[in-house]
């Protein structure tokens, strides 16, 4: 873990303790500032992270050192001063915005290559290559006479010893660009250069490359002359060429000029935007333009939106000064839009990969209730274990979430996560799909045989859902791999070892069960080692209006719909009733609810909520009399008992008849009656 040390903090060194917070990797061992009221300082305090008015006495314990003053002096004392590695604050607060930029610089250098003859004959910008150890590889003729050095001096020589204060060298400590940046050589003219590193097909780092521009000339023009339109002229060729993002304004905060790539960028042309006000081009944020202006100082990183298209973008503003004053301003946009992109796209295939396995983590499981904090916490620990886990709870409260959450907390996360529903696989063919069967073990084995879920599983984890529906003689078999950690295939007599994490799930009473001999005692033993019991959405309510929410945002992108939020009536309307199927019902009302709601309503209100019956609490609460509770003959009393119980099973299998059929143990035909009979369709 790196050490880092921040100097400075103020705005951009909170902006950067933030940042550093949220990186493993690193350690912050202190912030220093001279004010103890400086934002960072509160900051600090408030992640117990250690401060100090110095920072002499902690240079010794920091392998980085982040310079977040803005003082160049401060910066030169840390360069002389500290053996470490020293940043400014705004390089690497642009470092860690573009952390996850996937430009291809090889493809870069190979177009390089391609291109290499038309450059130098054609370049007018000096260009020189190192190679990785920092030894000048080539120098073009532009270079040289920038430099005023011949050839022959040049070439081998290590780049520190023609410029010392160069900082291409870093460029191949961090392999990272650096863009436009204004340098001065030891002869006095000013440059503007990038820098880019330079990697191969195998991702070796073999050099770098710095391409710089003299602007001592044009600078010098700029203070012979006040008058910004003489400027433009001389700056055009530069700007136009310039594949960055360029645009200039006068001392009014008028456009004065773009260049092509600000176009592209911006989706606005020259008349959109020359003579206008320099907040044309915004749409989040604030002028930078306007902010050089009235301060003569230069913004960097300065993050905002522009163009109609909200471009998402970084802008570097400096002012152009002419005998002490301000005649304009000049700003380097950067897009990270596409970075952006890019890495949604990354986040994206990382959740389709997932999806093929475990799809969840505790992140996806919504609730802060004592009830689901305690089971999380159980779960947490459990997943840091090898132990067996046992998820209880009644169905519809959320077990599988559960155990997708356990697996991918695991160190068995990179491996499969098997799901198996014991009680919706044949009891005939429940052994050859848990433990495999060799060629030849019944009529219709595969050549070869194959393999079981429990070996497909190995080195992972498998999710045992239903388990309590298995019979007696799929818990002795099971009873044997707890024990043995080994299987025997279906018709084989060789034992496989296989290492599988087990997570157990079930909504019986395995206790009662075990009392009616239908479940074995031994096996309940070592499956309880670790109980998890998920509490019913009714034993934990206050987390209701949270879960209708989350909910909500899913049938969004489950049906394209564009509600926002629910109600409070409607919530209220949610919390009288108990909920008998737990989560699955809410989500089950929640979508029908959405889905009869028309397409311009966004607030789910009382009146949207189907009828729902009152809990038996709130009815213990009401009055007796029988003009709101009428007296019913027993026969109402059945049927209505039978169709509330129907309809729940029906809600629960979402609404397949076959398996509300087969749960309820009666006719497809029966099944077909009752629901007309009881207006269920």
């Amino acid at each position: 873990m790196k050490k880092v040390l921040i100097i400075g903090a103020g705005k951009g060194g909170s902006i950067l303790l933030k940042i550093f917070l949220e990186i493993k990797s690193m350690e912050i061992i202190a912030i220093i500032d001279k004010n103890a009221n400086a934002p960072g300082i509160e900051l600090a305090n408030n992640h117990q992270i250690p401060t100090d008015y110095a920072y002499e006495k902690w240079l010794s314990k920091a392998d980085i050192i982040i310079e977040a003053t803005g003082d160049k002096q401060v910066l030169e004392d840390l360069m002389k001063v500290s053996q470490s590695i020293v940043i400014p604050g705004s390089i690497a607060y642009i470092i860690s915005e573009l952390f996850d930029e996937k430009e291809s610089l090889l493809d870069q250098f190979q177009q390089l290559l391609k291109n290499q003859e038309l450059i130098l004959s054609h370049i007018h910008d000096g260009m020189i290559i190192i190679n990785s150890k920092g030894n000048i590889e080539f120098a073009n003729d532009s270079a040289l006479e920038m430099l005023g050095i011949s050839r022959n001096v040049l070439i081998g020589k290590p780049m520190d010893s023609i410029i010392s204060n160069t900082n291409l060298l870093n460029v191949l400590k961090t392999k990272e660009k650096e863009i436009n940046q204004p340098f001065r050589l030891e002869n006095g003219k000013n440059v503007i250069t990038t820098r880019i590193p330079v990697i191969n097909a195998d991702n070796k780092l073999v050099g770098a490359f710095a391409v710089f521009k003299d602007l001592t000339e044009v600078i010098k023009l700029a203070e012979e002359n006040t008058d910004l339109n003489e400027i433009k002229t001389m700056f055009e060729a530069i700007i136009k060429s310039s594949e960055e993002a360029i645009s200039v304004v006068d001392e009014k905060g008028l456009g004065l000029m773009i260049n092509p790539a600000y176009t592209r960028l911006t989706g606005l042309a020259e008349k959109e935007v020359i003579g206008k006000p320099a907040t044309t081009d915004i749409s989040e944020g604030e002028s930078i333009h306007m902010k050089v202006l009235e301060t003569k100082k230069s913004f960097r990183g300065v993050r905002m939106k522009v163009g109609p298209k909200k471009k998402d973008v970084i802008v570097n503003v400096a002012p152009v000064i002419v005998k002490g004053k301000v005649k304009g301003s000049i700003g380097i946009i950067h897009d990270v839009t596409e970075i952006k992109s890019l890495t949604k796209e990354l986040k994206i295939a990382r959740q389709i990969i997932r999806s093929l396995q475990a799809k969840y983590t505790f992140d996806d499981i919504i609730g802060t209730s004592q009830e689901m904090t305690l089971a999380l916490e159980q779960a947490k620990v459990g997943a840091k274990t090898p132990a067996i886990v046992l998820l209880r709870g009644e169905s519809g409260t959320g077990k599988e979430l559960f155990a997708h959450a356990i697996h991918n907390e695991s160190n068995r996360k990179h491996n499969k996560f098997i799901r198996v529903n014991c009680a919706a696989i044949a009891e005939s063919i429940l052994e050859s799909e848990l433990f495999g069967y060799e060629e030849g073990a019944f009529s219709g084995a595969k050549s070869g045989g194959k393999k079981g879920l429990f070996e497909e599983a190995n080195h992972g984890s498998i999710f045992l859902d239903e388990i309590g529906e298995l019979s007696l003689n799929m818990q002795a078999k099971l009873l044997r791999v707890l024990q043995e950690n080994e299987i025997i295939r279906v018709g084989g007599t060789s034992p496989i070892i296989v290492d599988v994490r087990i997570i157990a799930a079930t909504n019986l009473n395995l206790e009662r069960a075990i009392v009616n001999k239908t479940f074995r005692e031994d096996l309940y033993y070592r499956l309880n080692r670790l109980p998890i019991y998920i509490p019913t959405l009714k034993e934990r309510q206050s987390d209701l209006p949270d879960l209708a929410r989350h909910i909500i945002q899913k049938i969004n992108q489950d049906y394209g719909r564009n509600v926002q939020d629910i109600s409070e009536g409607a919530l209220a309307k949610l919390q009288n009733y108990d909920w008998p199927g737990n989560v699955r019902e809410l989500e089950n009302i929640l979508g029908r609810t959405m889905i009869y709601m028309g397409n311009n309503e966004e607030i789910i209100e009382s009146r949207h909520i189907p009828q729902l019956e009152l809990s038996s609490s709130k009815l213990k609460t009401g009055k007796s009399d029988s003009s709101k509770f009428p007296i019913q003959s027993l026969q109402q009393v059945m049927e209505q008992s039978e169709k509330d119980y129907i309809q729940q099973i029906y809600m629960y299998h979402d609404y397949n008849k076959t398996k509300t059929a087969e749960t309820l143990k009666i006719s497809i035909r029966n099944l077909y009656y009752k629901l007309e009979k009881y207006n269920l369709e």
